[in-house]
């Protein structure tokens, strides 16, 4: 396989027209162990331990690379290839904090609520992530993932949102009149959602359910996007944040410009593509359905996620198997990170074709993402995304509708 091709599960998955699994919830969850739902709060202190570890050893590597080579041209170009290696490793694992974090926000630090939510709190806190508020919405995800009328996250745009003739009417041109893109374009357009797409979410509900009124954001503890449980969780996140920022101000005063820069800064918009490449490719495919309600159920939801190996070693410690094992943890949230890896083994032998993964290069996953998944039809039941050209990579079985969704 090359490196800028498919992978051989997703060619297979293209080929194959789409039907619903036959496998029911209960036959899934009658074959997990029990096990595995047991939460070992030392085991998970050791990976916080190792994570924040692991941040202060790169900070304080950091230091050093001004200071331990001389100032020749030679020197000064190992200096910024030592910065690049620097903010790509904190970056990631700050993403690792995110992800500690987001197992925190399902209860699978500890048994107690309190220490997850601890946990939860300080991790997001740190990487100016409202944990309380984006909790609320998290968890609207999990119970609407792939429906089109109540999912949260990457709601696709329609052939109406886009303003595209109907199909039956609609030519070639009138695709590419509005969807084509000269390749810079496309560039530009992937370097925003990679560096600010997760900010935008935050700030804006950019890519979020339509339900809501322009304007909702994840600070307002008015927003729609909460229950009125919810609302001082809200509060607690926004002064969490205003915390942090005054700490990263005084940290600045100190230290200077250039400092919070490179120590901070740039790992920080790092952090920011790596959430987005990890949720996007999780929930977004040209292979993977989505549904309206009479054909959604919460087993079909969970299924129209993708396992990847992102950053194949490095992802299974630091992002914590949240790639590799997507799919396990949409169906049991509640089973912790560091036993997902087994749920997945008895996920592939139950399902079989129905288990979704991809090896393709997960930067060049993206690329195909984000230019084939440009909108879905306003109607039917099950539909795939629709590329430049108004055509969907993937078929309909001719008995797909055939079953009903449970």
């Amino acid at each position: 396989m090359g490196l800028f091709s498919d992978s051989p599960e997703f060619k297979l998955r293209k080929a194959k027209p789409f039907s619903p699994t036959k496998v029911r919830l209960v036959d899934i969850h009658a074959a997990v162990p029990k096990y595995l739902y047991k939460k070992n709060a030392f085991r998970a202190s050791l990976h916080i331990s190792r994570d924040i570890l692991c941040a202060i050893a790169l900070y304080q590597l950091a230091w050093e690379i001004e200071t331990f080579l001389g100032g020749s041209r030679r020197h000064h170009i190992i200096k910024w290839a030592l910065w690049v290696c620097y903010w790509v490793s904190q970056s990631i694992v700050f993403t690792g904090w995110w992800c500690m974090g987001h197992e925190a926000c399902h209860g699978n630090v500890s048994e107690y609520r309190w220490i997850n939510h601890l946990v939860g709190f300080f991790f997001h806190t740190l990487i100016l992530s409202p944990y309380f508020a984006w909790r609320s919405t998290h968890h609207l995800h999990h119970k609407a993932t792939a429906s089109i009328e109540r999912e949260e996250n990457y709601v696709p745009r329609t052939r109406s949102d886009l303003n595209l003739p109907p199909e039956p009417i609609a030519i070639p041109t009138d695709y590419h009149e509005i969807l084509e893109e000269t390749p810079m374009y496309t560039v530009v357009r992937m370097l925003i959602m990679q560096l600010l797409g997760w900010n935008m979410y935050l700030f804006t509900h950019t890519l979020g359910s339509p339900r809501h009124p322009k304007g909702t954001n994840h600070f307002n503890p008015s927003s729609t996007l909460f229950k009125p449980h919810d609302r001082w969780g809200v509060v607690a996140s926004d002064i969490g944040l205003i915390s942090m920022c005054l700490l990263l101000y005084k940290w600045t005063q100190t230290t200077g410009i250039s400092s919070f820069l490179k120590f901070y800064f740039v790992p920080y918009m790092l952090l920011n593509h790596w959430i987005i490449m990890l949720t996007f490719l999780q929930h977004s495919d040209p292979t993977i359905p989505m549904y309206r309600n009479r054909q959604w159920s919460f087993l079909r939801g969970a299924l129209s996620t993708v396992d990847r190996p992102l950053l194949g070693w490095a992802g299974r410690i630091f992002l914590h198997n949240a790639g590799h094992d997507h799919i396990a943890h949409h169906l049991f949230t509640n089973i912790p990170w560091y036993n997902q890896p087994h749920v997945t083994n008895i996920l592939k032998e139950l399902l079989g074709n129905d288990y979704n993964y991809d090896s393709t290069n997960v930067f060049y996953a993206l690329y195909r993402t984000s230019t084939q998944c440009r909108f879905v039809e306003d109607n039917g039941d099950i539909v795939f995304y629709k590329n430049k050209d108004g055509k969907a990579a993937r078929e309909l079985a001719h008995d797909a509708l055939n079953y009903p969704a449970c």
